[in-house]
């Protein structure tokens, strides 16, 4: 490969990355390539973007990142050793989940390593607890809801009080006139 064609790629990975709030580095190796066109159809699918990536490569568009103060990309470093793709995805459980769909009874792909949203994690027992991460749509859902309940619990007793109340009245009201 070409000086200039690497210098390509690592600004085109450095730009990925830097612009990036969430991404997964993942093993496929001895993936048959059959699998592999699944796994990328499955990725295209779901809104993940799935790259075969050089680790030295990778190393070299993550090095002017960590020199910027980003100290978090040193972490991954050590993860950048065997067949490495990189999986980049808006949301950030979209590749775990992906990854489980896809792995089932298998043993690959491996996650290797994620940065999501200013936090790494490394190791592939680390997968269930991504695939169960909120996204922040999800998140902000559950507080309006959280933050509506209990109006609506003050509403419904204060309806129910009313009843209540009305229902006392109306009783003591018959009793009096009989």
């Amino acid at each position: 490969m070409k000086r200039e064609l690497k210098a390509q790629i690592i600004e085109q990975l450095r730009e990925k990355i830097s612009g990036a709030t969430n991404f997964y580095l993942t093993d496929t190796s001895s993936i048959t390539v059959e699998d592999i066109n699944k796994f990328r159809g499955l990725c295209y699918d779901k809104g993940v973007s799935m790259q075969v990536v050089k680790n030295t490569l990778l190393t070299k568009a993550l090095e002017p990142l960590i020199a910027d103060g980003n100290e978090l990309y040193k972490d991954l470093l050590p993860s950048l050793k065997g067949p490495t793709s990189l999986m980049i995805s808006d949301n950030p459980k979209a590749p775990a989940e992906i990854i489980k769909e896809f792995r089932g009874d298998k043993e690959r792909p491996i996650l290797k390593a994620a940065y999501i949203d200013s936090s790494i994690y490394i190791g592939d027992d680390q997968l269930e607890g991504l695939s169960k991460i909120k996204s922040k749509e999800e998140l902000v859902g559950e507080i309006i809801g959280l933050l509506q309940s209990p109006a609506k619990n003050v509403i419904s007793s204060l309806k129910s009080a009313g009843s209540t109340l009305s229902g006392l009245m109306k009783a003591l009201e018959e009793r009096a006139a009989s």
